[in-house]
């Protein structure tokens, strides 16, 4: 126990703070699978949100101890939520691409699910929009090893401005969720509501599963539905929250 005080705390507080969202399955409104979202106790500046750090953290080799630290807290998750006899498919957690770059890293995340005695479907690896501005091979290579071993991927903030989506190709990616800006363009008019059906179809022909994020109505959400869109999330799906206020409200 003492050990891992050591490793996952920083003057007292836990370094790393994951809170959770769910991913609603459209059709019944139930939970299908859990989104983490990761806070750093940093006692000198206070909480930092992940668009604070990650792009800073990924230009180093802390981005894969800071992941480390991440995994460990999702897995703990996963046995809570499966301990209070939740139904859902993962819980996610974020993944920094230097990691995939890395040989071992199928083993690396294999080794420590088993440690945790927690399946390898169970876990999905949240990848960032800068996957799709990378040529290295082994990424590929190493998303499809881990899919392979029952790993799960989501690719998130797909489908905004500046995003790249013919390369999307390249990388076999279970699950993609849209950027929120694509669900901002649901009824505007006619042409907007085909450039979403649009991105949804090309999402689903390529083999993979599209998940609107920033769904904000029920309008909104039927009509991502309509398109084959089966999952969303958003405030309408549920605000991120710790894993005990998870807890509380299964027991409640």
């Amino acid at each position: 126990m003492a050990e891992k005080e050591t490793r996952t705390t920083v003057d007292g507080l836990r370094a790393v703070e994951m809170l959770y969202r769910p991913i609603r399955e459209i059709a019944t409104g139930g939970t299908a699978f859990y989104q983490s979202q990761t806070r750093l106790n940093a006692p000198d500046v206070g909480v930092l949100m992940p668009d604070t750090y990650r792009d800073v953290c990924e230009m180093s080799s802390q981005a894969v101890k800071l992941f480390q630290l991440e995994l460990m807290q999702c897995l703990e998750a996963c046995t809570l939520f499966t301990e209070r006899e939740l139904n859902y498919g993962w819980v996610s957690v974020y993944m920094p691409v230097r990691f995939l770059k890395e040989k071992r890293a199928p083993k690396i995340v294999t080794d420590i699910c088993l440690k945790k005695e927690v399946p390898t479907s169970r876990v999905c690896f949240e990848l960032g929009e800068n996957l799709l501005g990378e040529t290295d091979v082994q990424i590929s290579l190493n998303i499809v090893t881990m899919r392979n071993l029952g790993f799960h991927f989501l690719l998130t903030n797909f489908g905004g401005t500046s995003c790249p989506m013919m390369r999307l190709s390249n990388f076999a990616v279970d699950y993609v969720m849209f950027s929120p800006e694509v669900a901002n363009y649901i009824g505007r008019d006619e042409r907007s509501d085909n450039a979403v059906k649009s991105i949804i179809s090309f999402v689903n022909d390529i083999g993979s599963e599209p998940i609107a994020d920033g769904v904000s109505n029920s309008h909104q959400a039927e009509t991502v539905y309509e398109f084959d869109c089966s999952y969303c999330s958003g405030s309408l799906s549920g605000k991120y929250v710790s894993e005990k206020e998870i807890k509380k409200r299964k027991e409640d």
